[in-house]
């Protein structure tokens, strides 16, 4: 049988880690729970990570502590020893990040605002789960939906990874080949071509004025390039820029439409949890807006809070805005008929969750034949208008 590592908690709070024969993952750690440990981890002997070993991305990071974090709580371990043993899941620099929430928290501080301390490595949405599990008394169980959540969030993007990676090989080949033709195949076949005399067809001056552009323009272009870091900074560091890629996203055709139904998704599974504790509505509103980082979204959501503290139905409020899915305003609408309003809010959010999950994998297996066939063409189009020149040549040399 296989051997796997394993970390564990036993009841007291000490940490143990080794490792057993098992069959799977699974089974061992169905038999180390029945030996009374709480199992943070169970991974292949092979690649058990320790200190010196593999390390893991931020992601992952913040994923696994996440988990061993909602065992332990459920495993009835004080807040303070669950955070403490839980930093040793983690890379030294997330280790002192917890160390400093779990001196935060036992100064008595929440564990919310202890989070939001440390916004590079827990986001805002990580933030209000937990502040909701806290106002609802179950935080255990927040730990618990927010591994689950980042767990699907990870599967999403490892094979979205996966599937763009050989469009981004094609672009970069494809970039390349018409560059090698704009700057040094097309130039040299025009002086060929002027110096015959001949008259040239329309698409091959198109295309060689094209390239000439090209060519006279390349301090444009790498001044563009260059550009590009500054503004990936401006978009992501102050509020004008986060406020026009979050226009742009939402307007773009197909982009949009999948922005608004993550957007959704989010909202509806923040408020469901939020409500479900017990948060007055217009208070976990107010929640659910500082949470979000898109600024629409907030925006939106400032809106409904105020609309809904006039009396207006939350649906209605939600279908008088154009930013959230139409989807979401009928389903809280029966929620809120039904009196089952987490209920919907999180059906919702499970709903619009799988939708843009199915969506962003169907839009990147999509761009892989788009891709080929735009490049191709772009080639056919080069390699026409240079065979319909070489032609027009033979044909008034013949004559």
């Amino acid at each position: 049988m296989p051997a796997f590592a394993y970390r564990a908690v036993d009841r007291s709070g000490k940490r143990l880690r080794g490792s057993e024969e098992a069959a799977s993952q699974r089974a061992l750690a169905l038999t180390l729970e029945g030996r009374g440990l709480v199992v943070v981890d169970v991974k292949d002997a092979g690649i058990h990570t320790t200190s010196a070993g593999v390390h893991f991305s931020h992601r992952q990071t913040v994923l696994e502590v996440t988990r061993a974090i909602a065992a332990l709580l459920q495993a009835g371990l004080p807040l303070a020893r669950a955070l403490s043993a839980a930093a040793h899941v983690a890379g030294q620099e997330t280790r002192h990040v917890l160390e400093a929430v779990r001196e935060q928290v036992a100064r008595g501080e929440s564990l919310a605002a202890a989070l939001d301390a440390h916004r590079a490595e827990f986001s805002p949405l990580y933030v209000g789960v937990v502040r909701a599990g806290e106002r609802s008394g179950d935080l255990a169980g927040a730990f618990a939906r927010l591994a689950e959540q980042l767990d699907r969030d990870e599967r999403l993007r490892s094979r979205l990874l996966s599937l763009s990676i050989y469009p981004s090989v094609l672009a970069t080949a494809g970039t390349v080949a018409l560059i090698v033709l704009a700057f040094f195949v097309l130039p040299r076949f025009a002086e060929l071509l002027r110096s015959t005399g001949a008259v040239l067809p329309t698409s091959t001056a198109f295309v060689l004025a094209t390239a000439h552009t090209l060519r006279q323009g390349w301090p444009a272009l790498l001044g563009c390039a260059a550009a590009l870091p500054f503004a990936w900074v401006w978009s992501r560091q102050t509020a004008d820029g986060r406020l026009a890629v979050s226009r742009l996203l939402i307007g773009a055709p197909v982009i949009g439409s999948l922005r608004r139904q993550a957007l959704s998704a989010r909202t509806a599974r923040l408020l469901g949890v939020l409500v479900g504790g017990g948060a007055p509505l217009v208070h976990a509103l107010d929640e659910v807006r500082a949470c979000l980082s898109d600024p629409l979204a907030q925006h939106d959501l400032e809106r409904v809070g105020a609309q809904v503290r006039e009396g207006v139905p939350l649906h209605h409020a939600i279908a008088l805005g154009s930013l959230f899915h139409p989807l979401l305003a009928q389903l809280v609408a029966v929620g809120e008929e039904s009196g089952r309003l987490q209920e919907f809010l999180l059906k919702a959010a499970d709903i619009f969750e799988e939708r843009t999950e199915r969506a962003a994998q169907r839009l990147v297996t999509l761009l892989e034949p788009a891709m080929i066939v735009s490049f191709g063409l772009v080639v056919a189009f080069v390699a026409l208008s240079v065979l319909q020149a070489i032609y027009g040549v033979n044909t008034g040399v013949l004559r």
